[in-house]
């Protein structure tokens, strides 16, 4: 069969098998400050244990014994040296997060607590408001799993943890190109002129899906302008937008046969975005193409180019979500529909505007629903959340 024959791969199937294809990159050490957004190649283990000594939770006075408690001292965070044990019957004045001296059998708050001069009296609750030394995660624990995501909370966790630097798989970097004589990056277009629409969109996509963008290049409908950028080997995936299907202007097909690429997917049975794909080059980088139409390249996105970039960072599959349809869908006869919805709690509504050339649904959505071929209506269908930032 030849290159350019636009035979579908049902939808379920070819993110499948962008996933599959995919290998993680190598992993690298990082900073903590370079690690946001990578996957973790291995667990995260508690170096230190958490918190990593007896600390006080509240201000007030660590007491030992029953009162009326003699105050002793005053025991502040991040004094260098510990403080002496508290023998039964003595106090020390005590703040948040300061280490609770050896003896002491709780912290009694301010507001709890009656003073005079060097004696303070109170009700106490036999450990109440000590943090003991491990109680939140003991060291050695393992704490998340290889593959999950980087996120600052995981960052903050893992500062807390002991953590200087966390083994990451390196992101992948994409190249970006974008095809079309006839589009404009800025004002308003002329006749037989269109605003790109795409190459605005899929920075964020791609950071989203854990990708550095590297470079995007924009080309006219030229066969041997597109050939030269696919030769570029500085990236691990190419993004052609635009040039994907049959027509006189895409040229995008008869160059990955040029190039003696394998083409495991050459079209999707989906609504909109059927003419994407996805295929091999003969030294391991991998070429996606997006349809040039903006809101079938968004689908083609997180069809194909999403979970690829997903399996070369390493990052772990994200558990399926389903939700019920509150509007009316009509669904394709043979073809997977992707409609933009917003989603509440179990349910998701429908919204308008879902054409292949406009973005207007998906801008008001957070997710798209995939409706599958000659759906009765009943029952939760699969969402795809859609980025936000």
């Amino acid at each position: 069969m030849r290159l350019g024959t636009l035979n579908s791969t049902g939808w379920a199937q070819a993110r499948r098998i962008a996933r599959e294809v995919a290998r993680p990159l190598d992993p690298v050490e990082a900073p903590l400050a370079e690690a946001l957004g990578a996957a973790l190649t291995r667990p995260l283990v508690a170096l230190s244990p958490l918190p990593a000594y007896d600390a006080a939770a509240m201000d007030g006075y660590a007491v030992a014994g029953t009162g009326p408690w003699h105050l002793a001292g005053r025991v502040l965070a991040g004094d260098p040296r510990p403080p002496a044990p508290l023998p039964p019957g003595y106090a020390v004045e005590i703040a948040t997060g300061a280490v609770v001296p050896t003896g002491a059998d709780a912290v009694l708050p301010y507001e709890r607590a009656i003073r005079h001069g060097q004696t303070v009296t109170g009700e106490i609750e036999p450990g109440r408001h000590i943090r003991r030394r491990g109680e939140d995660c003991p060291a050695g624990r393992e704490v998340l799993p290889a593959g999950t995501v980087v996120s600052p909370a995981l960052l903050g966790l893992a500062a807390s943890l002991g953590h200087d630097t966390l083994t990451v798989h390196r992101r992948p970097r994409v190249g970006v190109v974008v095809t079309g004589a006839e589009l404009r990056t800025s004002g308003l277009p002329a006749p037989g002129q269109v605003r790109d629409a795409i190459g605005p969109m899929l920075p964020g996509l791609l950071h989203a899906a854990g990708a550095t963008l590297t470079w995007q290049a924009r080309i006219a409908d030229d066969r041997e302008a597109l050939l030269a950028t696919l030769r570029r080997t500085d990236v691990e995936v190419l993004v052609v937008c635009g040039a994907t299907s049959a027509g006189a202007a895409d040229h995008l097909r008869g160059a990955l046969e040029r190039l003696a690429a394998e083409v495991p997917v050459r079209g999707v049975a989906c609504r909109p975005g059927h003419p994407q794909l996805l295929a091999a080059l003969p030294d391991g980088r991998f070429v996606v193409g997006l349809p040039g139409n903006p809101y079938a390249a968004l689908v083609a996105t997180l069809t194909l180019l999403d979970p690829l970039l997903g399996g070369l960072a390493g990052r772990a599959e994200a558990p399926v979500q389903t939700a019920r349809l509150t509007g009316p869908v009509t669904p394709h006869p043979h073809d997977t529909r992707l409609l933009p919805v917003l989603h509440t709690g179990s349910a998701a509504r429908p919204l308008n505007h879902d054409r292949p050339g406009s973005l207007w649904g998906a801008a008001g959505a957070n997710a798209l629903a995939v409706v599958p071929p000659a759906w009765d209506g009943r029952g939760e269908v699969e969402l795809l959340p859609l980025p936000t930032g």
